[in-house]
């Protein structure tokens, strides 16, 4: 299991969702995935509208605070539609274009304690601050370059309203 969230997400009948919820789609369009801008670096993450000014507020505070997000090895993504890995039914939140990964390579899937531990409080600050899960809090398999949106579309449009974030002129720019 990905997430210790109780929500199921799966592939039922013509209606997708990840699961955490939100609309997914091969067609980004029908989800309304946009890039985003990541301030202070040349990186854009193309998120569904209302998760990406929350995906890339955290993205540039991550970068600032936390590491680099090294533009060099493109190991940073946002949407893809698939999968949680090793599941079948269950898609994952890159389908819905709420999950992003950073610094993939040297935070590798199923690898704990890839973070400076000193850091870690402020990674889960910084989550919670932007409505986030973290896939190092994850109970079973550890994913700690995963971040994703664990509030509905309608709480996300809230927290990016109150902070300040719904007037980003990088937010779904192409």
């Amino acid at each position: 299991m990905e997430t210790g969230n109780s929500r199921s997400g799966f592939v039922t009948g013509m209606s997708l969702t990840s699961y955490n919820g939100w609309p997914a789609s091969k067609d980004q369009a029908e989800i309304n995935v946009k890039p985003f801008a990541i301030k202070g670096t040349a990186i854009k993450i193309r998120c569904a509208k209302d998760a990406g000014p929350l995906l890339a507020a955290f993205a540039a505070e991550f970068h600032a605070l936390i590491e680099p997000i090294d533009e060099g090895k493109l190991d940073d993504w946002a949407y893809a539609f698939r999968m949680v890995r090793g599941t079948t039914d269950k898609l994952s939140c890159h389908s819905s274009g709420t999950a992003i990964d950073l610094n993939a390579t040297q935070h590798p899937l199923g690898k704990a304690g890839t973070f400076d531990a000193a850091k870690v409080p402020m990674i889960q600050a910084l989550a919670k601050k932007y409505g986030l899960t973290w896939g190092g809090d994850y109970r079973g398999r550890k994913d700690e370059m995963h971040f994703e949106v664990s509030v509905t579309p309608e709480q996300a449009r809230k927290l990016t309203t109150k902070l300040g974030l719904d007037g980003d002129k990088n937010a779904g720019a192409n």
